[in-house]
């Protein structure tokens, strides 16, 4: 698998000089849940991205519940994490795989090629008895210059060109169905999806938190290879998951549209749908 390694392959690289391990524990609902995870126990010299304090910005009118952060900051958090352009990243969360995904896409979006999520996460580490530690690593600070990947984000725009059927495209919610169908909304102000939009749960490609290998399982074989596809969430967080599954089975023109549905719902003009697109 291009975007996943295994817990073998950080235990064997684990003290190579080159390769810096975070660790992402989070939880949506206790924002301080992640971090008390991380100093009660992590991946020996793991450092810890917060997700919304490193991995997002500050929230806004419009953007998002998790919009991205501040460029000038996430680089400042990975140069002092002792992070360059050469590190080879291995990031992993305490099993969903989501939060992982998240700090994968940010740094594929920065030009990072050599970043991966931990497959299984910390429970698979653990599993497999490996070693664990309390103490906060200290690392010098390197220097990152990134070269932003433009082309995996899909502005506003694009999103509602697809939707309106404007240019062509796929967009994908990524959120469970009962949220797609409008059946329930916990958190943003209108339930349903953007218009025209399919529904391929997140959680159908990763498995307690495990990435499925590409071609086990079809759940994306009817999504037209040729166009372009648009992925979403609620605020593009789960949206990630499902781009580095799409990736991992061969598809090459993957966005992600960060703001997600909680961006999408936060203009009054903005219509939703309740009713299933066919794929």
């Amino acid at each position: 698998m291009r975007n996943v390694r295994s817990v073998d392959w950080l235990k064997e690289h684990l003290h190579d000089r080159k390769v810096r391990v975070i660790d992402c524990s989070f939880s949506l609902g206790d924002s301080s849940a992640g971090k008390t995870t991380y100093l009660k126990g992590h991946i020996p010299g793991a450092v810890y991205f917060d997700l919304e304090k490193d991995l997002s910005g500050h929230v806004k009118e419009h953007g998002g519940r998790h919009p991205l952060p501040n460029m000038k900051n996430f680089l400042r958090k990975i140069e002092s994490a002792g992070i360059d352009n050469d590190t080879v990243i291995v990031a992993y969360d305490q099993e969903e795989g989501a939060f992982a995904s998240r700090c994968w896409w940010m740094f594929r979006y920065l030009g990072h090629e050599e970043i991966f999520v931990l497959n299984g996460g910390f429970k698979a580490w653990k599993e497999e008895g490996y070693e664990t530690e309390t103490s906060v690593p200290d690392y010098d600070t390197k220097s990152y210059t990134p070269s932003f990947n433009e082309e995996l984000l899909a502005s506003l725009e694009e999103v509602e060109r697809i939707s309106d059927g404007e240019i062509p495209g796929i967009l994908l919610d990524s959120r469970s169905v009962e949220r797609y169908l409008g059946k329930e909304e916990p958190i943003d102000r209108i339930p349903g999806h953007i218009p025209g939009a399919v529904n391929i749960p997140w959680t159908e490609g990763v498995r307690r938190g495990y990435f499925l290998d590409q071609g086990s399982d079809q759940h994306f074989a009817k999504l037209d290879r040729n166009k372009t596809i648009v992925v979403y969430c609620g605020s593009g967080v789960t949206a990630t998951p499902n781009v580095l599954s799409l990736l991992e089975a061969g598809f090459s023109d993957v966005k992600l549209y960060a703001g997600s549905y909680s961006d999408w719902v936060s203009y009054e003009h903005h219509k939703v749908e309740t009713k299933r697109t066919s794929l």
